[in-house]
């Protein structure tokens, strides 16, 4: 495995002061965002899509410091029903990211409206009342197969083999079963990006998902959450508290090592490679409490000493 962060994690300074620091914490790659939810400090996707010379000279400030580009990352509502730039943000940067080089194009699947009409996102957690089927067939089958339908087709003109769709909340694709779903409608472009603290919060095991997921595994987000037990104990994990105000919140996101320590995360690594996982791992820092470059300091140290880095060697001996 390898192991670097997503470039938002050092959202507050410069394009070349982040790829320094990176260069100083040792670790090897960038998966840099583009858009959508992202101010994208760290890259301008118009430019680069319309100057080869400006894309070499982007691509050289990575070489000059021996760090490579994990993937891109659009990671807005690609589905959303009176945004349409986000969607556009994901297609550029498919478009980019085969300009680029690049195989992998990280983002989400996208949460459509409830009905015809409707002008914000719905998501919809149970299955009752009734109303909530029709909802998930419409965003299921107006919505978000026609649009997936269109996008891997793009991803596959522009040379990107692999689109890892993050499981995180209010997205039609938020866990396992509806990302093996669309997998299985779309077919094997697309993949997870398996971020661990979202599916802590949602009641899942990442350990197990690992497992469940196999070969759909196309790129790992390392971020943690803290559960605070006394809050959930009063009010759940469905928590639409200011996720600036920690000690009220059920969950929060959080450093690593602060929610899970490092037998869990060591854990979450080996599962990974059981389940034949044995690429990047991309810090993705939004911890409100510690300052950026300290929880970033702090996450990268405790990966470097429980990521597996050597090919197995091991065989029996012959007896």
């Amino acid at each position: 495995m390898k192991l670097g962060f997503v470039s938002d994690s050092l959202g507050g300074i410069g394009f070349t002061e982040m790829l320094d620091h990176a260069q100083r914490m040792g670790v090897s790659c960038i998966e840099v965002t583009t858009g959508g939810w992202s101010t994208a400090p760290h890259l301008n996707l118009n430019d680069l899509l319309a100057s080869a010379d400006k894309r070499r000279a982007y691509l050289r400030e990575f070489e000059a410091r021996g760090l490579e580009i994990i993937s891109l990352n659009a990671n807005g509502n690609p589905l959303h029903p009176t945004d349409p730039a986000q969607g556009d943000c994901l297609k550029n940067t498919l478009r980019l990211a085969g300009e680029l080089g690049l195989g992998t194009v990280c983002t989400m699947s996208g949460l459509p409206e409830g009905c015809a009409g409707d002008r914000m996102p719905n998501w919809v957690v149970s299955s009752w009342p009734p109303e909530t089927q029709a909802i998930l067939r419409y965003q299921w089958e107006e919505r978000l197969l026609p649009f997936w339908t269109e996008v891997v087709g793009l991803a596959q003109a522009a040379g990107v083999s692999r689109i890892a769709l993050e499981l995180h909340g209010n997205q039609c694709v938020h866990n396992v079963p509806s990302l093996l779903k669309l997998r299985g409608e779309i077919g094997a472009l697309v993949g997870a990006n398996l971020d661990p603290s979202h599916l802590i919060w949602m009641g899942a095991d990442p350990h197990v998902a690992a497992e469940a997921l196999g070969e759909a595994i196309y790129h790992v987000h390392a971020k943690d959450t803290f559960l605070n037990a006394p809050v959930q104990a009063v009010s759940g994990l469905l928590e639409t508290g200011s996720l600036m105000d920690i000690p009220a919140r059920s969950w929060s996101y959080i450093t690593l090592g602060f929610g899970h320590g490092e037998e869990w995360w060591r854990q979450f690594c080996y599962r990974l490679k059981m389940a034949g996982y044995d690429g990047w791992l991309s810090i993705e820092h939004e911890d409100v409490l510690l300052g950026s470059l300290e929880g970033l300091g702090k996450s990268v140290e405790l990966l470097q000493r429980v990521m597996p880095r050597a090919v197995s060697d091991f065989k029996p001996q012959d007896i």
